[in-house]
């Protein structure tokens, strides 16, 4: 019975510092698996947890089949930013990238593959990685972040192959011009800086903060999120999210939306945005705010549009930040259920 009674001590001690945990967890990034039927999702504390999209959403679903199949210490620091391939799931936190097999995590063996660090000014520099982008056809990988230079790794080789330099500051968020093919990047520094693969070049840049219509000083000039469609990209952060025809660099939409946006993704013919706030906001692209669709988190970081043909059924909109909870839309009209770490 003493024995016991020391034990029980631990223990509830543990309980103590998981509800902690989940009480300050911030859920930066999410992934769907190449099969469609998965969900990892990178939280503050270094972790990613894998969810079952199909056991959630199946007719008999239970309170645990909305828990983690497996969750595993990935980094030190936190997951900013994940993205999957064909096999891999990627992750990247402070200062380096890391690969897991999805065949493996699924078999709940959750062993990294390998890891690889650009080559930064110092080796004192620890930079977080803010961003992740696969340029499939050129089988790339895009890193940015807190060095302020765009990195492309070969997902062949792993090495290396050049870094952009061009923002003054941190650099927040990627995108994929695919006809180009181009790379846009939003920063601190207020510009949305456009990127030719072919030169390795910059071939354009747009500093919204400088346009009027768009800027809000109180808010600061920093790129939180930006999306593009063809010849148009949408943006936001600081200044107001707007909608730009990239090829006259014209501002032709102006949402208004006073919160800063965190996320922001092309959908048919909308315009999905999260940020401060529960909402998921869903924007016509004259910019007329169709709906808010309330949500479980006091502020979102992350959308997901699961739309891999391989499993249908599980075609939904997942959003995540300021909390353990990554909400599930089943249609973009409602907030189906969250799942939860």
């Amino acid at each position: 019975m003493e024995r016991a009674a020391q034990q029980a001590v631990p223990l509830g001690q543990m309980e103590v510092f998981q509800a902690l945990q989940r009480l300050h967890m911030t859920i930066f990034s999410q992934s769907v698996s190449p099969c469609g039927k998965f969900l990892a999702a990178g939280n503050n504390y270094g972790q990613i947890a894998i969810f079952s999209l199909s056991a959630a959403l199946s007719s008999e679903a239970k309170e645990e089949s909305k828990k983690p199949m497996v969750t595993f210490q990935a980094h030190d620091g936190p997951v900013y930013s994940m993205v999957s391939t064909d096999r891999h799931l990627l992750s990247a936190g402070d200062g380096e990238v890391k690969a897991w097999l999805w065949a493996e995590i699924l078999k709940k063996g959750c062993k990294e593959l390998w890891r690889r660090q650009p080559p930064y000014r110092t080796s004192l520099e620890v930079p977080e990685i803010n961003a992740l982008l696969l340029v499939p056809k050129e089988n790339l990988l895009i890193l940015a972040g807190g060095d302020c230079q765009l990195h492309a790794m070969d997902l062949e080789t792993g090495t290396f192959m050049w870094a952009l330099r061009g923002h003054t500051d941190y650099i927040h968020c990627l995108a994929l011009r695919e006809r180009s093919p181009e790379v846009l990047s939003g920063g601190e520094d207020g510009a949305v800086r456009l990127w030719d693969l072919r030169t390795a070049k910059e071939v354009q840049t747009i500093e919204v903060y400088k346009h009027e219509e768009c800027s809000r000083p109180h808010n600061g000039r920093w790129i939180g999120c930006l999306a593009t469609d063809s010849d148009w990209m949408v943006c936001g952060g600081g200044p107001a999210l707007t909608l730009w025809h990239l090829r006259s660099s014209t501002p032709t939409t102006v949402f208004p939306m006073r919160a800063p946006q965190k996320h922001v993704t092309f959908y048919q013919d909308l315009i999905l945005s999260a940020g401060q706030g529960h909402c998921v906001n869903q924007w016509q692209l004259s910019g007329e705010l169709k709906a808010q669709v309330p949500g479980s988190s006091p502020g979102l970081l992350s959308l997901s549009l699961n739309q891999q043909p391989a499993a249908p059924e599980c075609k939904v909109l997942t959003a995540a930040g300021n909390s353990c909870r990554v909400d599930v839309f089943t249609n973009l009209g409602y907030r189906a259920f969250s799942l939860s770490f």
